[in-house]
């Protein structure tokens, strides 16, 4: 660890003079860090499954494995010939019912999974106006298929809205404070330069810049696990505000912003931030993150006493009690562990 830290060279500009998802709200000043967080379960911008998508879901992987299993059984109850075309036709919808059925079942926000269902419904409903024309179909299974269609259809568009328009259920929202004995411009210069995070945050892998106001985050989580997914900035103002939030379609969606101001009695400079994210498995896995320190909260408390202490003596102290990635009994040694 450098014996003091080096001005940071910017990570990206704002990106259009807007807040994140977050907005810049007043925090709470604190002298030491401080944590309170607290969970929201009605606000937010995260979108959930329900009871009606998870349905959806699986009755596409139901759908889907029955047409790719049986096509000629598929093709002689919606009143089409079977034949080697109208199988290869079959087992090709199946397999796209199987795939929309695995994205809605699988993200905790799937929304271009549900809308991808109403697209191949739209393809369905082409698909059998072709064969009620055609001669060799028997019109009334392919009507009552059609009206099926139909039904299922208003389903997904229903499901589909929902999903778009409602607000979240399981949103986290997480804030902390922290004072640092530096000026303003040199804490703020620090953050700026992103690839410093991972030296104070230390569930963070690394953070690269991808483009202008755009990195790539990836993440140590519960159990061995990584996390990975690109962000954006969507609010910067020198010396005073960093906000980010993740890009459309992330596996973990979050938003978070980062403020800086001079700290009563010229102190130095309070830093408090905000951070929002939708947990991949909702409370339960949040809970169990929480027993083995990868909880977001405490991974913000955790880094922000770190960088408390890389600003102010050039590197972080720890003892046996946080080398270790579980809870265990602490064991001083002699002398201070650096890293």
């Amino acid at each position: 660890m450098d014996a003091a830290p080096q001005p940071g060279t910017g990570a990206g500009t704002a990106a259009a003079g807007r807040h994140g998802e977050l907005g810049a709200g007043t925090p709470s000043s604190a002298g030491s860090a401080t944590a309170r967080p607290r969970r929201r379960n009605r606000h937010g911008g995260a979108r959930q499954r329900d009871g009606l998508t998870n349905a959806l879901g699986w009755f596409s992987i139901g759908l889907g494995i029955t047409e790719i299993a049986a096509p000629c059984t598929t093709a002689r109850l919606i009143g089409v010939r079977d034949d080697a075309r109208s199988r290869t036709l079959m087992r090709a919808v199946g397999l796209r019912e199987v795939a929309s059925g695995v994205g809605i079942l699988t993200r905790s926000r799937p929304t271009v999974w549900v809308w991808s269902r109403v697209a191949g419904d739209v393809m369905d409903l082409t698909l059998l106006g072709t064969a009620f024309n055609s001669e060799r179909t028997r019109r009334n299974r392919t009507a009552t298929a059609t009206a099926a269609v139909l039904g299922v259809a208003a389903l997904d568009l229903w499901s589909g809205e929902r999903m778009r328009h409602a607000p979240g259920r399981r949103a986290v929202h997480v804030t902390k404070s922290i004072t640092v004995d530096r000026p303003q411009e040199e804490v703020y210069r620090f953050w700026h330069d992103f690839a410093n995070l991972p030296r104070f945050m230390r569930h963070l892998h690394s953070v690269q810049i991808t483009g202008e106001g755009r990195s790539h985050w990836k993440v140590e989580g519960p159990a061995g696990t990584t996390v990975e997914w690109d962000a954006e900035v969507t609010d910067d103002r020198p010396n005073e505000l960093i906000a980010w939030r993740s890009v459309e379609h992330a596996d973990i969606h979050h938003a978070g912003s980062v403020h800086f101001r001079p700290a009563p009695g010229g102190r130095g400079t309070e830093i408090t931030v905000e951070l929002r994210y939708e947990p991949p498995a909702g409370k339960a896995t949040t809970m169990l993150a929480k027993l083995f320190r990868k909880e977001p909260g405490q991974e913000v408390y955790d880094g922000l006493r770190a960088l408390k202490q890389i600003m102010e003596t050039g590197e972080v102290l720890v003892s046996d009690a946080t080398v270790g990635s579980g809870p265990h009994p602490a064991y001083p040694q002699e002398e201070p562990v650096t890293r």
